[in-house]
């Protein structure tokens, strides 16, 4: 018999030219969402030398912007399920752009951290959208070709987020020119949305669920500013840690109770984690943020620190990551579109992601910029080969009416753990820096080699970000190999999360990728126009009617 071809049978589906003339509003939006992050990255030793923040403060400027942005995704993803969501990728935009001038004339570390948090509801906005905008033109197995493009984006973004942070910054604009670049690309995404992006609007009973999304933030909250305090402004066994820790549990089985009993249209819809691939993927993301986010982030803290660089050397050497994220993004993308198989790519990619920071860990402040960028490429190819592909294995199991939600949830594990491997390796960071610090001070005192002078202004700013061209020559070279131990270390504590997001994937099970942007039960209904003998030579297993219709 014949079969029903997919590209038929999906009524009102946008052809070709028409998704590549949306997709580049969706990019520049992406872009503009990845460049935020990137952009800032080589800057920020600037930014809290010009400011006199400390190393928390250099932590909270990346993690105001991971805290909104993570509260705030599955907020987007529900309202993606109400609204249209080419006017919420706008009002995107612009909560972005605010966010992103009142950083730019901020004049303290306060205002700074907060416009950041600002920036992140947006940012929180363009990440989830622009994913769930695709899922909704495309179907999962023409979905991995465009997850590429989206690869792409993030490999470009990142590359050139650093090269033009810190060329900006070694601008006379200085580092607050970091906040305005974006701006004119947020203004074109803007614009080419508005003339080629035309969806459905789903019209329903609006349900927000406010009060799971503010427990939620609460709890997250909480943990975090236990995590990053911690050890420097009280105790790790105190009753200030007692209480942040115990309220944060409290507000987080609050939210679930929420999400369970008392929200219509909950933020973060339980009932998704019956599904062993949507957990399992959801599980890895947290395990993936830790490790990519939680140890990365302190990259050009070690090349600028570390081993002396300017804020545009250190953002050449980014590129190393980045090639290889770049390259595996692509192609992975284009053989799961043309196989439909994508479990292999993340399992290759883990295995690549832990070998990358394990290798990462033995760096020191004397390693061979050679051999950094080398770790950093293959961290790079293993990440390119995994981000992308857990949000699609998501979306390939989940229903029409779900996509936003789940999307988001992905995306929103994602930057919990990002947040919290900032936070928590930013307070080892400053701990270990300290210590060895103040170690070293003393041999430096007992051998004569600085003076009183010299050491009062050691301890002024002890625990803090120096700025290396104004210390003496030995206090400088100590705190060079301070740093460049310390962010050794730091990979070698974010593998263990590498490991479990490999075991997270090993157990995920593989679903051949559907052809229709539809849910997993939607072509039921075609089964009985099949050939039984073509359905059984193209699928391994038939158990049930929905998994042959998944295939």
């Amino acid at each position: 018999m014949a079969t029903t071809s997919p590209a038929t049978a999906e009524p009102g589906q946008m052809t070709h030219r028409e998704i590549m003339e949306a997709l580049t509003g969706l990019l520049l939006a992406m872009f503009v969402a990845m460049l935020s992050s990137t952009v800032v990255s080589n800057a920020l030793p600037a930014i809290v030398t010009d400011l006199e923040g400390s190393q928390t403060g250099y932590t909270w400027v990346v993690v105001a912007t991971l805290l909104t942005m993570t509260a705030s995704t599955p907020i987007w993803g529900k309202l993606a399920d109400l609204f249209s969501k080419k006017l919420l990728v706008q009002v995107a935009l612009v909560i972005f752009s605010i966010g992103s001038v009142v950083a730019a004339v901020a004049p303290s570390m306060d205002v700074l951290i907060g416009a950041r948090a600002f920036q992140g509801l947006g940012v929180g906005g363009l990440t989830a959208l622009v994913q769930v905008v695709i899922a909704s033109m495309v179907s999962p197995r023409e979905r991995g070709r465009y997850s590429g493009y989206i690869g792409a984006v993030f490999a470009t973004a990142t590359v050139s987020g650093p090269l033009l942070g810190g060329l900006v910054v070694d601008s006379p604009l200085g580092w607050r020119g970091c906040f305005i670049i974006g701006l004119p690309v947020a203004a074109l995404a803007f614009v080419v949305l508005q003339k080629t992006l035309h969806l459905p609007t789903i019209k329903r009973d609006v349900r927000i669920d406010y009060l799971g999304a503010t427990l939620i933030m609460g709890g997250i909250s909480l943990i975090l500013v236990w995590v990053s305090l911690a050890g420097t402004s009280f105790d790790w066994i105190s009753g200030t840690s007692t209480a942040l820790v115990v309220g944060s549990l409290v507000l987080i089985g609050g939210a679930l109770w929420v999400e369970a009993k008392v929200a219509t249209e909950p933020v973060i819809p339980l009932r998704l984690f019956r599904d062993r691939t949507t957990a399992l993927a959801t599980a890895a993301s947290v395990m993936v943020g830790v490790a990519m986010f939680g140890a990365t982030v302190y990259l050009s803290q070690y090349f600028q620190l570390a081993r002396g660089m300017s804020p545009t050397e250190a953002g050449l050497m980014s590129v190393a990551m980045v090639g290889g994220l770049l390259v595996s993004s692509i192609m992975s993308g284009r053989v799961i579109t043309r196989t439909g198989l994508w479990k292999r790519w993340l399992v290759g990619g883990m295995v690549l992601v832990i070998a990358g920071i394990g290798l990462l860990g033995t760096i020191d402040a004397t390693t061979s910029l050679w051999v950094v960028g080398a770790y950093m490429a293959v961290t790079g190819v293993g990440l390119g080969a995994t981000m992308q592909n857990l949000v699609l294995a998501v979306q390939n199991n989940t229903r029409p009416e779900d996509m936003g939600a789940a999307s988001s949830v992905v995306a929103m594990f994602r930057s919990i753990g990002g947040s919290a491997g900032v936070a928590a390796l930013g307070a080892v960071l400053a701990h270990q820096v300290t210590g060895s610090v103040k170690d070293g001070v003393m041999s430096l005192v007992r051998a004569g080699r600085i003076t009183p002078e010299q050491l009062a202004e050691m301890q002024h700013s002890t625990g803090d970000i120096p700025n290396l061209a104004d210390l003496p020559a030995p206090i400088r070279a100590l705190y060079e190999a301070s740093f460049g131990e310390a962010v050794g270390h730091l990979f070698l504590v974010s593998a263990p999360f590498a490991v479990v997001a490999l075991l997270c994937v090993l157990f995920i099970k593989e679903v051949p990728l559907r052809t229709t942007t539809g849910g997993p039960t939607e072509r039921v209904a075609e089964v009985d126009t099949v050939d039984t003998v073509d359905t059984v030579d193209t699928v391994d297993t038939v158990d049930t009617v929905d998994e042959v219709a998944q295939r």
